[in-house]
């Protein structure tokens, strides 16, 4: 999927892309030791989370465990808050941004070519479309992020309907910021009633999203209160 992914920013075929790795690997130009390392951060940073259950044909979700999120259901990974906002990649330098890109998922079209996983793009500092997400960068403190590129939520009064009726624009790190859960029930029923009342630890006072669950390995996947019949309201 991370080779897909690359080839179509690359406008060529994934066999053609294999075919340059494999003379870059014989040539010298690349380790393969980098090659792995881009490939396992591509995996984690633009594999679409999966759902833990499948979904009905009202997209629903059904009290059936999804194939291959059993890790969930055995206890295993990290409980984190899902903040519902816009996924944006920010690389920084010595505490400064210096490259702002927005996520973009595939069209009907592209999905009906095979092409489901999402990719990153430049965001457009003058485009009114991305207007909030150089708000949400501008209102954030980077002194204290490494050096890197840092997948993160831009939320705000103006991003995606401010579910968590921040004051200010702002840029939430998934690496560095993200909110953990303890004691997260983690069967239908559990999780069903527990986003009728689940707080939101990244703002008092209101619901919780939904929850995103980290292995060890970097596999993630995710819940949201919207996901369930009749967990479509709004927070408190």
């Amino acid at each position: 999927m991370a080779l897909k992914r690359v080839a179509l920013e690359a406008s060529t075929s994934v066999a053609e892309l294999v075919r340059a790795l494999a003379s870059g690997l014989a040539g010298g130009v690349i380790t393969p030791d980098e090659l792995l390392g881009q490939v396992r951060k591509g995996i984690q940073v633009m594999e679409k989370i999966p759902t833990i259950f499948d979904r009905g044909d009202d997209f629903k979700v059904l009290p059936k465990p999804r194939q291959g999120c059993e890790w969930v259901f055995a206890g295993e990974g990290r409980p984190t808050e899902k903040l519902d906002g816009t996924n944006v990649r920010l690389t920084v330098r010595s505490g400064h941004v210096v490259r702002v890109e927005k996520r973009r998922n595939p069209s009907k079209l592209q999905k009906q070519q095979g092409i489901i996983d999402g990719w990153y793009v430049d965001a457009d500092e003058h485009g009114p479309e991305d207007k909030w997400i150089f708000e949400a960068v501008r209102g954030t403190e980077f002194q204290g992020w490494p050096d890197g590129e840092h997948s993160a939520e831009a939320l705000g009064p103006s991003i995606q309907g401010n579910p968590l009726g921040l004051a200010r624009h702002m840029v939430v790190p998934f690496n560095l910021e993200i909110p953990v859960y303890d004691d997260i029930p983690r069967t239908y029923d559990g999780l069903h009633g527990l986003f009728d009342h689940l707080e939101s630890r990244f703002a008092p006072g209101h619901l919780a999203e939904g929850i995103v669950f980290h292995h060890p390995d970097g596999r993630r996947a995710k819940i949201k209160r919207k996901d369930f019949p009749g967990g479509a309201g709004k927070s408190r």
